[in-house]
């Protein structure tokens, strides 16, 4: 054992003391390279770790970014059911059914954004608690919140969706109720509808003409439509709320970073812009420091006046050296 191992042992210590690190240095220099190829080797694995670690993170994120643009597309296409749906008195079983199908997709989907957004949350939490501040913590910060605004954003379009074709059936029952000579307010319609019960559309009606039936038949079909409506928003109505005040809580952090990204657009093009003009003025100026360029000299070629060999003379007469040809 080299004397440095020996007095590290025997002082307990892990480093040498100050004033004797020299001397023990001088004495036991494999040790030293030793510790610091281990220092070295720490350091490489702590920021593999980190890259590692920040490489899995952003394909969580592009995974919960597909999750989004799928619902997205989902809603787009329950709009086109909805609209096929209305557009007739009795829409067929399948196009029902894959109406429920996108929705049931749509909600099976959202669970699995909120859940990942909440997993990443409790880690940003986590490492904030620890008093850690890095640029990775504030990157994936912001990746969390532009993914939780954009979430709310395609439910909110989801839940608005829903809305309007609720009211839409609503309306279609309001009119079948007409033809069928029953007037009601919206209000009363309303409570009606809260009733769930679907027998109170058909009271006090005469089935006395096809026309009255088809019109109960449909109204039965709206209604219905309705209920499954509700439902649907019932159970997404608790994860849309929290969404929606985590990302109201997070609005200030996002509207900043907005607003920063934009402030450095503006900065980096008034640089090129200054750039550009600074470059300008350079150029003049080094035109205007050099002065009017000096007249070329027009020489006289060694075969039109040559003078002793070896020379020859230019137009104002001053001596040139040329290399005279070998024979």
């Amino acid at each position: 054992m080299c004397l440095f191992s020996a007095l590290s042992e025997s002082w307990g210590l892990g480093v040498a003391v100050p004033g004797v690190f020299h001397t023990l240095a001088s004495v036991c220099p494999s040790s030293l390279e030793q510790a610091k190829d281990s220092d070295d080797d720490d350091e490489v694995t702590v920021s593999v770790d980190r890259d590692r670690f920040m490489d899995e993170f952003f394909e969580q994120v592009e995974e919960i970014r597909g999750f989004i643009d799928k619902i997205s597309e989902n809603v787009e296409e329950v709009k086109r059911k909805h609209s096929a749906i209305l557009a007739s008195p009795n829409p067929d079983e399948k196009t029902k059914e894959e109406l429920e199908e996108l929705m049931s997709d749509i909600k099976k989907t959202a669970n699995k954004v909120r859940s990942k957004l909440k997993s990443i949350e409790q880690s940003i939490e986590q490492e904030e608690g620890l008093n850690r501040s890095s640029a990775d913590l504030r990157i994936r910060k912001t990746q969390h919140s532009t993914l939780s605004r954009k979430f709310v954003e395609v439910m909110s379009e989801y839940n608005a969706t829903q809305t309007d074709y609720r009211e839409r059936c609503k309306g279609r029952i309001q009119r079948q109720l007409e033809i069928t000579g029953r007037t009601t307010t919206s209000e009363e319609l309303e409570d009606m509808l809260e009733s769930g019960n679907p027998a109170i559309f058909s009271s006090g009606i005469i089935m006395d003409s096809n026309i009255t039936k088809q019109a109960l038949n449909e109204i039965e079909t709206r209604h219905s439509e309705i209920i499954k409506l509700e439902n649907s928003i019932r159970e997404l109505h608790d994860m849309f709320m929290d969404m929606a005040m985590l990302v109201e809580s997070q609005g200030e952090m996002i509207d900043r970073i907005e607003y920063n990204v934009e402030h450095s657009v503006d900065y980096v093009e008034r640089a090129v812009s200054d750039t550009k003009k600074a470059v300008k003025y350079q150029s003049k100026a080094r035109r205007v420091s050099h002065g009017p360029s000096a007249p070329a000299c027009t020489a006289t070629p060694p075969s039109q006046a040559q003078g002793p060999a070896g020379t020859w003379h230019s137009s104002a007469g001053a001596p040139h050296h040329w290399e005279q040809p070998r024979s």
